[in-house]
This record gives structure tokens, sequence and C-alpha cells, in this order.
């Protein structure tokens, strides 16, 4: 059976929804034999977000007035528990996307415009943090200083690639345009080392798309977005006045679609074995002759490594030749191109406004620009998150919440382990290391022990571009100089303000920053049997990563090494191959599908997450009956907890998107997909036999 997520007739909204920050969907009139279901929507509204501004929730913690009674829970638990809302909330213009995730993110947003602001007002030397934030906001919101500059701030890095005379000086260029802006046809970065995690490794992976996947340039559906992206290409390089824009524009779309076929798929890129090729730089020289490796490592300043991690390996002599065989004028208008596009945002308006025409109009759907200051919160966020996060954290965070969370985390990680030791398809040789790897668990909540230090970050209020190019730079610096040391299982991946959580691999710990710590995912008012199926579900999903088709791989010292039993191992495989099929099923919109493979450690996430969540919360009971609220059971309201966290609406284009390159399922398969697989929730919606979502117990995966 098939599950769609399109619409094929006119319908008022659409929906589609992703992991973390979240993806899209839009609402369907619904099919014979298959659950109603819609990815995306066009509405009509104006960049104001007040209607999304803050959840209003009921008083138990969930918001019944989105719900659609007379949808049933076992046709689409999806519908039932959000309907309403998809159908009656508007999205904003500037959103390709919204839900939960986006509406807390946008609270956040204007949170952490209030610290900038105040920064700003201060007049604090220019060496401080709050100097630096200053800086860089100043120097983002000044659109009349950008106005009058135009392309000036390009002409440097222009002037660079018109003098680049052999394909070694554009390899060299390649290795610093990863940190000064540009692009590359591979991508070094500095990282814990899969096998040996106390200490860092240089990893190198190909790169060199402008479409945001190989899909985008192979798949027919997206023929038209291919033909369009031609079309920009050439009119961002007319805008610099670079010669022969329309000859060009051809020869790099024609240049970079050999490159995607000689990809890998997403899927084949997740997996952790076969990622991990670690050889000397002669070594890869030789294997991928055609690419001058060793101007590109000096240029990053690698250039005395001894060892380097080869990712997608067999993708790497075919575009190795693909470089040499491209002629030099093609590979500098190809860069020129992407310094362009990159740079676009702090430019003046002809070339902030060209780039969100086609990056955001044309690929996405979004309607109308984000407000200036929006951009710009991101803008300084993204140069120094950390400091950012401090005050933040100082600001917005009550320490009870991290208290209560702490809290959590131990009842789920008792829950998950009493799981683990009850497993009847594992044996006891792997149960053991599981728990052991589950007991060894780092929990990070809410902002790092320790804060970044950004004194060597120069920043100034007249330069927007500069203050990019000399963050990246800095960056940059920051991750290379960590090479021959311990590695800091400390430091965070993200900063305070993020709405999202991790789990880490190679520290074997998961991190909920402070912004996600707020209603719906967490609210001390809120029922508890709420709480526990919003950030107790996520609580177990980022759990559950540790034990997903990938991070399975890893043991309790994050080391990439195989710990279980071959017979465990195999049917850890049949379990995940089935419902990774179940996915593969669902239709995002005619021709394109979830792909099962390319989502499969999300899923099985997302599936533990919810059977742990649902542990804890008949743990908490202690043997007492749960009571009920409105008419809904403790079990009815975890599930509806977890349904709101993930309800969300999008374009049709974001949809389609993130279905090609997201390694989350859309939002409406991240509450169907697992809810059928867990036997408590057809207790306790009374699905059957006949009802869409049903699957027999047989067909159920069953996995932790």
């Amino acid at each position: 059976m098939k599950f769609k997520l399109f619409s094929t007739v006119a319908m008022a909204a659409a929906l589609t929804v992703c992991a973390g920050a979240a993806a899209q969907a839009e609402p369907s009139a619904g099919q014979a034999g298959a659950p109603s279901a819609v990815l995306a929507q066009e509405d009509d509204a104006s960049g104001d977000v007040s209607s999304f501004a803050a959840p209003q929730l009921g008083a138990w913690g969930f918001d019944a007035t989105g719900m659609d009674k007379a949808a049933k829970p076992g046709d689409s638990f999806y519908d039932f528990a959000n309907g309403v809302w998809f159908r009656t909330a508007v999205m904003p213009a500037d959103r390709t996307r919204f839900g939960s995730f986006d509406q807390l993110g946008d609270r956040t947003t204007g949170q952490v415009r209030t610290l900038i602001e105040a920064d700003v007002a201060a007049h604090p030397k220019l060496d401080t943090n709050q100097g630096k934030i200053a800086a860089a906001w100043t120097a983002y919101m000044d659109e009349a200083r950008l106005e009058k500059l135009d392309a000036a701030p390009l002409q440097p890095d222009l002037a660079r690639i018109r003098a680049i005379k052999t394909k070694a000086g554009m390899a060299a260029f390649m290795g610093q345009a990863q940190f000064r802006g540009g692009s590359s046809v591979f991508r070094a970065g500095v990282q814990a080392d899969a096998k040996d995690p106390d200490h860092y490794a240089v990893y190198t992976s190909t790169a060199g798309l402008g479409l945001p996947d190989r899909d985008y340039y192979l798949a027919a559906p997206f023929a038209e977005k291919k033909t369009a992206y031609r079309a920009y290409v050439a009119k961002m390089l007319g805008m610099i006045g670079w010669a022969e824009p329309e000859k060009r524009a051809d020869e790099i779309v024609a240049f970079e679609t050999k490159v995607a076929e000689a990809s890998w798929t997403r899927a084949q890129s997740r997996d952790r074995d076969k990622t991990y090729n670690p050889m000397a730089p002669a070594e890869l020289a030789k294997m991928a002759p055609g690419f001058e490796w060793a101007a590109f490592y000096d240029a990053m300043g690698l250039g005395k490594t001894d060892r380097v991690v080869v990712t997608t390996n067999t993708a790497f002599p075919k575009i190795a030749q693909i470089y040499a065989d491209t002629p030099l004028d093609t590979l500098k208008a190809w860069e020129a191109f992407h310094v362009v596009d990159q740079t676009a945002p702090l430019l003046s308006k002809r070339f902030a406004d060209a780039q969100f025409d086609f990056r955001s109009r044309e690929l996405q759907g979004q309607k109308e620009q984000r407000p200036r200051w929006k951009r710009g919160v991101g803008t300084v966020n993204g140069m120094l998150g950390e400091a950012v996060g401090q005050e933040y954290v100082a600001k917005f965070f009550p320490p009870e919440s991290k208290v209560k969370m702490d809290a959590l985390v131990k009842e789920l990680r008792v829950a998950l382990r009493h799981r683990i030791e009850n497993l009847t398809w594992m044996s006891p040789e792997t149960k053991a290391k599981a728990v052991a790897k589950l007991d060894r668990f780092g929990v990070k909540i809410g902002y790092p022990d320790k804060w970044r230090d950004y004194s060597a970050l120069k920043l100034d209020p007249t330069d927007a571009v500069g203050n990019a190019r000399r963050a990246g730079e800095f960056e940059w610096n920051y991750r290379k100089n960590r090479l021959g040391k311990t590695v800091d299982h400390s430091e965070w991946g993200m900063t305070p303000q993020t709405v999202n959580a991790q789990y880490s691999s190679t520290s074997n710990d998961i991190t909920f920053p402070a912004a996600i710590l707020q209603p719906p995912f967490f609210d001390p008012n809120a029922d508890m049997a709420v709480n526990y199926g919003a950030i107790g579900g996520v609580i177990g999903h980022e759990m559950t990563h540790g034990f997903d088709d990938q991070g399975r791989k890893s043991d309790g010292h994050g080391a990439l090494v195989d710990w279980w039993q071959p017979q465990d191992a195999e049917k850890f495989k049949v379990q995940a191959a089935r419902f990774g099929a179940q996915y593969d099923s669902y239709e995002v919109a005619p021709g394109v599908h979830v792909k099962g493979a390319q989502t499969m450690g999300e899923n099985i996430a997302d599936l533990g997450g919810l059977l742990v969540a649902l542990d804890a919360y008949h743990a908490s009971l202690h043997g007492q009956p749960a009571p009920v609220i409105d008419g809904f059971t403790g079990d009815q309201r975890v599930f509806l907890g977890w349904a709101q966290v993930w309800r969300e609406k999008a374009t049709l284009d974001a949809a389609k998107d993130l279905a090609v390159r997201d390694v989350h399922s859309p939002a409406r398969f991240r509450i169907d997909g697992p809810m059928r697989n867990v036997d408590a929730w057809y207790d306790a919606w009374g699905v059957k036999e006949g009802d869409k979502l049903y699957l027999k117990p047989e067909d159920r995966v069953r996995i932790w």
C-alpha cells in the first residue's frame, strides 16, 4: 500500500515535516487504501508571524483546538492530532516550512535580537564579545553602506580568480575558498577520528554542487529547477561583468552535472564503514590523480599532514578526472559564480534579491524575503554563536530547567536500559556491551561548561563581507589548530540558542541546548504525559541514535568498532530493512518518495524515542493508574505530546527538496510512521484491521 503526502485536488493548505530544524508537508484529500496526507501549503500571508508568536496550549499542555476529531486516529494520527491546526494556521510568507520547531525558533530569534540591540546601544569596546556582536550586527544592518559599495567587496576575490594561471593555482584557491568564500570540488575538515575518537584527524570529502543535491541534476522531477539554475548562474555572472555569462553558465551546469553523476547518494554517504578510508596524502594523490592535492592542502595550512581520512572514496578519482578534463577558464567562471552566490546576502539589494529569487523563491517556494533583522540575527549567531549564547543563557534560561531535564534524562536512560535488557532477539553478549555503552552516555544540557574565546576574531562595524571572511578564517584556524591535540569531549557542536538536539557518535553523548527546553517541547506546568511524549520523546530519540543503523557501529568510548555478535547484527539489519521499506512507500509529491535508506537513522530514533518515552512515563506512575484528562488517558496524551512536536506545514517545493536531501522524514511520517509500529498505540486508540495505518502484529518492526 502506497502512502502519499501530496494532494491531487486543489487544497487550501499543504504541509511537510523534517527533524530537528524540521521539514515540511502538504495535506491531501486522502485516497482509498492510504491515509490522508498532505505535505505543503501555498498560503497568502505577510511576513508577520504573530499567529505563531507563542503556542496556544491548553491547560494540560496540548493544543486540543488544533485536533480534527472527525479524523480516525488509525487512518492518520497526524490529521487527528493536528488536522484543524494544519488547515487554519497561516504559514508566514517568509517561510517555506513552519511548525513547532520553527515557531519556537522565531521566538528565540526575537529574544536574541533584544540581546544584540542592547549590546549595540551600550557602545561597548570593539575588543569585547559585546563589541564584536555589535560590530557584526551594525555592519550587516547598514543597508545604505552596502548599497553604496555594491559589488566592490567582491573585487579582491574576483581579481584573485582572474589571476589564476594553472590548475595548481585553482586547487589552492579551492582550499582557501572553504573558509573565505567560494567553492571546491573537494572539502577538507578536522574532526574526531572515528576509530580513535580521542584524537583529531583530517577528513576529506567530495563537494562541488551548486544545487542542493545530485538528484537536482539527474532526476526528472527537478528538471525545471536545473533549467532555472542555469539562468541564475548566467544572471550572477552578468551582474559581476564576467565575460560570456551565457556560455559560461552552460559550461558550469554541464561541469556540475558530471560531478553529480560521480557523487555518492546521501544514503551511500551515511555508511560509516564505507566512508572511513585512512591513507597518506601521497596515496590519495595516486588514487585520484588529476587534482593538485599538495596545493590544496598547503593553502589550508595542512601541508604537513601525514594522514587523511577519505570518505566517499570511489568518487574521488572520477571527480579528480572531471576536474583535470575541465578547461581552466570554465573552472574560473565556476569559482567566480560561487563566490558571488555565497556572498550575495552581504552585498547590495540587487545581489541579495537575485539570490533570494532563486535559492528561496524558485527552489523552496518562499514568497517573501525574511525581515532583515532576522537575517541579521542569523549572521551574528553564525560568527559569534557562543558569545551570543552566553548572554542568552543568562537572561532566558532558568536554572531549574537544567535540573528538571537532568532528572528526565536519567529516567529515559533507565527506560532504555530496561528495553535493551529485555530484548528477545539479542544475545546476552551483545546486550552487555549495549548496556555498557548506554552507561557511558554523556549528557550536555543547556549550555557548555566552558565558553569559546573570540579574542582573536577581529570584526569591523563597516565591513560586512570582511567580517564574514575573517570569521570563516577564525573558525577554520580554531579547528585546524586542534590537530595533534587530545579531543575535548566537553566541547559543544550546537549553540545554546539552537532549537534542536544532537547525538555525537565519537563522544557518545547527547546534547539539549537551552532553546529547545521551552513549550511545546518542555513545559514544567504541563501534564507530565505530554512532556514525556514531547521532550521525553526527543531525549529518547537522541539516545536511540547511539543504537541506530550507524550509531550502533561505535562503542561506549565512541570508537568505530564492531562490538556486535554476528547473528545479532544480521537480525538488526533484517528489521531495519523492513522499516526502510515502509518509508520507501511514503510519497511526498508525484514521483518523489521518502528514501528509507537515507532517513533510516532518524526513523529508528523516532521509533525508539517514542517507545522509551512511553516506558518512562509508565515508570513515573509508580504503579498508580494514570489520570484521565479531558477524556484522554495517560497513554493517549503521550502520543498527542509527540504529535504536537511534529506538526508542521510547508511549500510543496520545500517538501520535495527535503525529501531528496534531508536525513529526516517529513513530519507526517514522523508521527504516523513510528506509531503504526507501536503496540500500545493500537491499544490506546482502538486501531483495528481496516484502518489505513494498521499493520498486522507480525508486520510491525521491533528493534529497540
